[in-house]
């Protein structure tokens, strides 16, 4: 699907982000979707019937059963609900989502619109080893949006070897902003997780946005809201637990809407039909490792 030129409206709904309290807007949804009330199931109910939100495939499809919007919104699905790409090289889709953009790295600079581009150093966090090995591989961008199951889980089976804070804005994510404000990956807040797998590095990137009230991941827990300013790196397994996650496991979750990046040091062969626009599930195959 061609992606279409940002419009006069795409522009303006960007700059009216721009004085916005971001932080502060965010930390209150934050605070609000873990409150247990009264209110709560009709408040997930009209979020469900607004959103079309699809709740066959969910654990609990009964919205009444959730205590909090956060609840609701991290919910699980039945394993049978997203089978997982089970050939020798598949890389499964790390979510549910719409594909934003999909290619190849071009010395270190990743695709994110029409006319747009952005350094994949500044995503990473000024990390130049990482840089290194992923500046000439290959990428795709996932869109979340509020009616998507929101856990995240692994493309490729991996070895936990970093986790890395970055701080920044908190801009929405959604396609007007895609395509008007520069370097967006690069600029909002963001969590990065380095895998080494026997395809080479895969880093995945938890891009932060308004009302995307925390990121978490299964090993850590809860890394934003930040306890700490400023950009952080663990590396494991010197300074946490070894961390080994097959294909399709959960490795983390967005506590509302937002995007992943997926970073492949070696070469993938994507989907021949897969471009900018498309819809895809978690565990459906994205392409193939070469």
């Amino acid at each position: 699907m061609p992606q279409k030129d940002a419009s006069l409206i795409d522009y303006l709904k960007t700059y009216a982000l721009y004085p916005l309290p971001q932080h502060l807007l965010t930390r209150a949804i934050y605070w609000l979707t873990r409150q247990e009330s009264s209110l709560t199931p009709k408040v997930i109910r009209k979020f469900a019937s607004a959103f079309d939100v699809e709740m066959n495939d969910a654990v609990e499809p009964d919205l009444a059963s959730y205590r909090t919007f956060n609840e609701f919104f991290t919910r699980a699905l039945k394993p049978e609900a997203r089978p997982i790409a089970s050939a020798q090289n598949a890389i499964a889709s790390p979510a549910d989502g719409r594909i934003s953009a999909v290619g190849n790295i071009n010395e270190a600079r990743v695709f994110q619109a029409k006319g747009r581009d952005y350094s994949l150093l500044s995503l990473l966090g000024g990390d130049g080893a990482a840089t290194e090995r992923l500046g000439n591989g290959r990428f795709s961008t996932i869109y979340l949006s509020p009616k998507d199951y929101h856990r995240l889980h692994m493309p490729l089976t991996g070895r936990l070897i970093r986790q890395t804070y970055v701080p920044g804005r908190l801009f929405s994510v959604g396609p007007h902003t895609v395509k008007t404000l520069p370097d967006l990956f690069a600029r909002n807040e963001r969590v990065i997780a380095q895998f080494e797998t026997d395809h080479g590095l895969m880093a995945l990137v938890l891009v932060g946005a308004m009302n995307v009230a925390a990121i978490e991941t299964i090993w850590h827990g809860l890394v934003t809201p930040p306890q700490q300013k400023g950009i952080s790196h663990i590396d494991y397994p010197a300074n946490g637990p070894e961390v080994q996650l097959a294909r399709g496991a959960e490795m983390g979750r967005f506590n509302m809407g937002s995007t992943i990046i997926v970073l492949l040091e070696n070469p993938a062969a994507w989907g021949t039909d897969l471009q900018a626009g498309d819809s895809v599930r978690m565990g459906q195959l994205l392409g193939e490792v070469v």
